[in-house]
């Protein structure tokens, strides 16, 4: 497959949420990490059997560990969809054990250009069949995924037919199921009457969050407008509500030939988000021994922006339950959480993420 590699410095990152609503998002691929020393990143363009995917790596591969993968959600790219995550102080004392692979879907990063005219846009199969290729191209041979939405539907998907590739997945306001008619007709309407910007923003937020208008919409708005071609943008959200019900199964620990997703999932959604519903449908889904449900409180569309921290927090929990992370890196976490019980994640229990099996799990509960 051919690869075009580029190699920069990487030195801070601006995320999407800012004190400054007027301040401007990342517009390419060279950002600065909030972490002390520069990293370097190499910048990958791989070809696959359907299409060209745009591949940033931050950092080398280390040893056996699996490297971190991430997928982002309709009209946003790498940058604007994990930089507050990554960005995260605490998340540092993370990611610095990982390599980071961050996937931008086809014609979605920065400064892409436009598909030309009648060009046949992937399917969200296919999109997540172009996974394997990336990760075989840059010799990573298992992995975690972070992915959001259309994202995380693709991680998902790898992990249900490629399970040898993924030891785990986190799942930020999964949908696994096709829409049906009237959804399908009502997304064609409002592809009608309503511009690309205003879809993409009822995609992430609920209509009481539009209507605050707070720096997270603003800011989302405005990189929408400015920085993704908006005809290559409708080719993914297309392809997005034309999705396919990915059809999982009720798992069970004696259950061996289940069409289910079987490495430790962390599903994650905000509790007055658009998707709660579909993310709790999918947790009903998923082997509750290895499975774990975060409804973080006083959260809408886009928990990774919105509460970087807490979601690390979780994070870290369910990347030390596989068994990936010293527990002397856990230090400075431990007392950041100890400093704010209030916040704390109910499914955490004595360092442990415990699976949650008939009940939904909040952040701020006692």
């Amino acid at each position: 497959m051919a690869d075009t590699l580029q190699e920069v410095q990487l030195t801070e990152a601006v995320p999407l949420v800012s004190k400054n609503p007027v301040q401007p998002l990342v517009k390419d691929d060279v950002n600065q990490s909030k972490s002390p020393d520069p990293v370097t990143i190499k910048v990958h363009d791989i070809d696959t059997a359907y299409g060209n995917l745009h591949v940033t790596v931050h950092g080398v591969h280390k040893g056996n560990r699996p490297a971190i993968v991430t997928y982002h959600d309709i009209g946003l790219n790498h940058n604007t969809c994990f930089d507050a995550l990554f960005a995260d102080e605490d998340m540092q004392e993370i990611i610095k054990h990982f390599c980071i692979y961050h996937i931008d879907a086809p014609g979605q990063y920065p400064g892409a250009p436009a598909f030309p005219e009648g060009y046949q846009y992937p399917s969200m199969e296919q999109l997540a069949e172009m996974v394997p290729t990336v990760l075989h191209d840059l010799g990573v041979k298992n992995i975690i995924g972070v992915g959001v939405g259309a994202g995380a539907y693709v991680l998902a998907y790898v992990a249900l037919h490629y399970p040898s590739l993924i030891e785990g997945v986190v799942l930020i306001n999964i949908d696994i199921s096709a829409k049906g008619w009237f959804d399908w007709a009502a997304s064609k309407f409002s592809e009608i009457t309503h511009t690309i910007v205003d879809v993409v923003l009822n995609h992430h937020f609920t209509q009481t969050e539009l209507h605050e208008g707070g720096d997270l919409v603003q800011n989302c708005r405005r990189h929408v407008l400015q920085d993704i071609n908006h005809y290559n943008l409708a080719l993914f959200f297309r392809a997005y509500n034309s999705r396919k019900d990915m059809d999982l199964q009720k798992a069970s620990p004696a259950s061996s030939n289940l069409n289910t997703i079987r490495c430790p999932a962390l599903l994650v959604v905000g509790d007055s988000s658009n998707v709660g519903d579909a993310v709790v449908e999918c947790n009903s889904k998923l082997d509750p021994t290895k499975t774990s449900l975060l409804k973080m409180s006083d959260c809408g569309g886009l928990p990774q922006v919105a509460q970087p921290n807490k979601l690390t927090e979780a994070f870290k929990y369910f990347v030390q339950g596989m068994g990936h992370m010293p527990s002397s890196s856990m230090t400075r976490l431990v007392r950041s959480r100890t400093q704010s019980r209030n916040s704390s994640i109910c499914s955490i229990d004595d360092g442990r993420m415990r699976s949650r099996t008939r009940s939904q799990c909040s952040t701020g509960s006692p």
